[in-house]
């Protein structure tokens, strides 16, 4: 099919607590965008779950409404990207497309003791040599095995070859296409545990170490190709499918970060840092993540990549839990009623510790309560604990790269949060850079999707389209600096403190 600039292009982008859709023009424009947000369940403490038939009505809802909201059809669209939340682990029958169980979500911390056995076992250096991860419940490998362990029957009808495993992109690809395509692309598979970085290919050993059957595996597709055609979209007028990537290293093509060295962090649910390192799989010294950014035109990109696991969810959980605040939106104007958090620290390992400290016993604590401490001073805390994540995952970043990092690209819904872009600035002591437009997730699908169809050339016809917003430079000295992070290193060890004395 050869695209035409008087078509569009419709990015799918699935994420931890809604379903989005955005047509974007040749410019880069949005024309038509559509969200809705789905259930999370929690069956038992450190236990996420989503309702895959809720992920995929949602997801085809929101397409069809984006599309009508920018006055097109199906027949204007000239591909379909999708970006995705990563890690969250499907399994279905092959014959009735139907999962044979909820969703398990990369938050989701029941295989945690499973892991620990992995490293008691020795086994940490060589799945870190093998996969480019830490040994963590996070990633998908020990979620399917907990469901072909947990689910009467699956682990036969598995090695049958009667089940299918995906990632969330995979689940969408089966059945925008009516079951025809089963696949994913190099950056989601390099989240799996399941996934060699250095031959591109499902690692023998991981799936006899993890007991996942190879029957079950999707087929590894470049990130900008065919991937079938979205029959469930249209019929006659189905656009193909043709750029697949998962959220965050969709975001790092999206900001445009295309050559060694450059840096985007995405606030989203968690906060998400990557560092494009080029062609080579290079192996991190400060417990960053190596993984796959994309695969275009025969050439694989990796980036470092720290996670972090509660960012916009450290603010849902004040609106949700606490009550502290009617919409996430207006943490920022209650934040700003104080100067600072007065001494009162939040600690935000919900969902355990990601970069640096890979611990999934980690649990939330809020530190420095006084009788004087109100619902403004825990909003700021929770906004200083989402930049000093970030700054901890800046640091491992330089340590790795032998040189200090000069600025960082912003994206994400948080960053419309104009008080935490600047305490992000503050404490990392570098400028903190807002694109025009911050929906990149979303765009750098579209981008991969459009260069495998033509409809831009290469990546040098959008490299232009890249323009910055804001730009946000440290208002703190050094010292201010110094005290602030110590504070917070203090609260940390004491939170994982309180972990190994469970």
């Amino acid at each position: 099919m050869e695209a035409r600039m008087s078509q569009y292009i419709l990015a799918l982008d699935q994420g931890t607590t809604s379903s989005r859709s955005l047509v974007f023009d040749a410019a880069g424009r949005i024309l038509g965008m559509a969200q809705q947000e789905f259930t999370q369940h929690y069956p038992q403490p450190g236990w996420v779950e989503h309702d895959p038939e809720e992920i995929l009505s949602t997801q085809l809802a929101t397409a069809r409404e984006a599309v009508a909201s920018a006055g097109l059809t199906m027949a204007d669209i000239a591909a379909v990207g999708i970006t995705n939340q990563r890690e969250t682990t499907l399994v279905w029958d092959r014959s009735t497309g139907k999962a044979i169980h909820n969703a398990i979500v990369w938050q989701d911390r029941r295989t945690a003791d499973f892991c620990d056995g992995l490293r008691r076992d020795g086994h940490t250096e060589d799945i870190r040599q093998r996969t480019g991860l830490e040994i963590d419940a996070y990633f998908s490998g020990t979620k399917v095995r907990w469901i072909l362990d947990h689910v009467k029957g699956a682990r036969d009808r598995a090695e049958r070859g009667e089940l299918a495993f995906g990632t969330v992109d995979s689940w969408l690809i089966w059945h925008l296409t009516g079951g025809e395509v089963h696949a994913t692309d190099p950056s989601n598979a390099s989240r799996t545990l399941l996934f060699n970085l250095h031959d591109l290919a499902w690692d023998p050993a991981m799936l006899d170490l993890l007991g996942v059957p190879a029957a079950m595996l999707p087929e590894v597709r470049p990130s900008s190709g065919d991937f079938g055609r979205a029959s469930a979209l249209s019929g006659e007028t189905a656009p193909p499918i043709a750029g697949v990537a998962g959220d965050q290293q969709s975001a790092l093509f999206g900001q445009q970060c295309t050559q060694p060295g450059m840096v985007k962090n995405t606030y989203g649910t968690g906060c998400f840092m990557l560092m494009n390192i080029g062609t080579q799989a290079v192996m991190s010294q400060h417990r960053l993540l190596t993984t796959v950014a994309w695969q275009i035109q025969g050439e694989t990109q990796y980036a470092l990549e720290g996670s972090v696991f509660m960012g916009g969810a450290t603010v849902q959980w004040l609106r949700d839990e606490l009550g502290i605040i009617g919409d996430s939106a207006e943490i920022e104007a209650l934040a700003a009623t104080v100067p600072d958090a007065d001494g009162v620290v939040l600690v935000p390992a919900f969902a355990g510790f990601g970069t640096p400290h890979w611990n999934g016993h980690a649990r939330g604590t809020l530190f420095g309560l006084t009788r004087g401490s109100g619902k403004a001073h825990i909003a700021r805390a929770a906004l200083d604990a989402i930049a000093h994540q970030s700054v901890d995952v800046l640091r491992a970043m330089e340590a790795d790269a032998g040189v200090p990092i000069p600025e960082m690209r912003a994206d994400g819904g948080a960053t419309a949060n104009d008080l935490l872009m600047q305490r992000q600035s503050d404490l990392l002591g570098i400028p903190v850079v807002r694109p025009e437009i911050t929906e990149t997730t979303a765009l750098g699908a579209a981008y991969l999707a459009g260069l495998a169809v033509g409809y831009w050339s290469s990546t040098s016809d959008i490299q232009s389209q890249w323009t910055a917003e804001r730009t946000f430079t440290p208002g703190l000295d050094t010292q201010g600096r110094q005290t602030a992070d110590d504070q917070w290193q203090r609260a940390v060890r004491a939170t994982l403190s309180w972990a190994e004395n469970r």
